[in-house]
């Protein structure tokens, strides 16, 4: 398949008659943590900044949504002026949840004006050309329902280990190049898709529900294009306590989850494993493990050799290990660490650089 790498007059041309009909979504609430005014308006400043120098500019799109819990006038047209166009900001509170807070920024999107929603985070760092590769796809087929972009972390030891646990993706039977899964940070929808199906609640539930959205919608027969290039880095939170709360609301989100997987995947003759406690979401996780060390070199990553490929298979097994202990106490009727806000409310710090 043809690729933008080397771009055209015609290309380009087309590249920006889309982006002229895409609107471009943007939440805060991974900006949560930390209870720090000044680095909320910091990060915004700094992903903006980075999304201004896009290979296609914010200028060229229909419109930027913003979801953010109370930004002050002054901050607001400072961002717009750094990315020189309008923007769109949605105020939500501190009961709005991470996916809550993109329906409703889509919600705030013009129906008449933007045929394609990209959604992406405030704490992820895209590619030069991440939003000009996510749009190519739909000049190729603008039949395509979503695009799927790749996430990853920072391309160091542990971020390379740890992709393979948090942002795998599996080849779909439904289409030539698609997957089964994406992630909400990365993804384009054709707006009627969007608006037919989006994110539904999920009561305890912390960052599965893209997970759920993909297999409903492999469900209903729709192929998610996936587009490896249209590449995003999110970031680790801040502190080494988020990082292990982090591993135990993934392991917990699991036992979510597991339902969903057994229902789309498993013979009825296995289909109590939906209603097992910790049995079904373990046997997810230890299949995960499994996966995910293969996966390891084989996810458009830096490859890892000798002793560091040695220490990312430690550090695979034992973070999954750390998930593995969320699923099992969650199953038992537990949910550790305990905190005031349930499900996708709960935020994490991630403010600092990219390591």
């Amino acid at each position: 398949m043809e690729t933008i790498s080397r771009i055209s007059s015609d290309t380009n041309t087309a590249l920006n008659d889309v982006a002229s009909h895409t609107a471009l979504v943007l939440e805060t609430n991974n900006l949560r943590g930390g209870e720090c005014f000044e680095q909320v308006v910091s990060s915004l400043k700094r992903v903006t900044g980075l999304l201004s120098q896009q290979s296609i500019p914010l200028t060229a799109l229909a419109q930027i949504v913003i979801t953010h819990d109370g930004l002050d006038e002054s901050s607001c047209k400072v961002l717009e002026g750094i990315a020189g166009k309008q923007i769109d900001f949605v105020l939500i509170d501190s009961t709005t949840g991470y996916y809550q807070a993109k329906n409703a920024g889509f919600a705030a999107t013009d129906p008449e004006h933007c045929k394609w929603v990209v959604f992406a985070d405030a704490d992820c760092v895209p590619a030069a050309d991440w939003l000009a590769q996510l749009l190519y796809p739909f000049i190729k087929d603008e039949t395509l329902a979503v695009v799927a972009g790749r996430t990853s972390y920072a391309p160091n030891l542990a971020g390379t280990a740890l992709t393979t646990l948090d942002f795998m993706y599996f080849p779909s039977p439904l289409a030539e190049g698609a997957t089964r899964n994406f992630y909400a940070n990365n993804v384009a929808f054709r707006r009627e898709v969007f608006a037919a199906y989006h994110y539904q609640d999920l009561a305890s539930v912390y960052r599965a529900h893209c997970q759920v959205l993909g297999l409903q919608l492999q469900s209903q027969g729709i192929p998610l294009h996936f587009a490896a290039k249209a590449h995003t880095v999110h970031r680790f939170p801040d502190s080494l306590s988020d990082i292990v709360k982090l591993r135990w609301l993934r392991g917990q989100d699991t036992h979510g989850l597991t339902p969903f997987l057994v229902k789309s995947y498993m013979p009825v003759g296995l289909q109590w494993l939906s209603r097992s406690g910790p049995i079904g979401p373990l046997c997810v996780l230890f299949a995960r493990l499994s996966y995910s060390l293969r996966a390891l070199n084989q996810q458009n990553l830096p490859p890892l050799y000798g002793p560091r490929w040695l220490a990312a298979i430690l550090l695979i097994i034992c973070f999954s290990v750390l998930d593995m202990s969320g699923a099992l106490m969650r199953g038992l009727g537990l949910r550790l660490p305990r905190g005031k806000d349930g499900g996708d409310v709960q935020a994490l710090s991630y403010h600092g650089p990219s390591k």
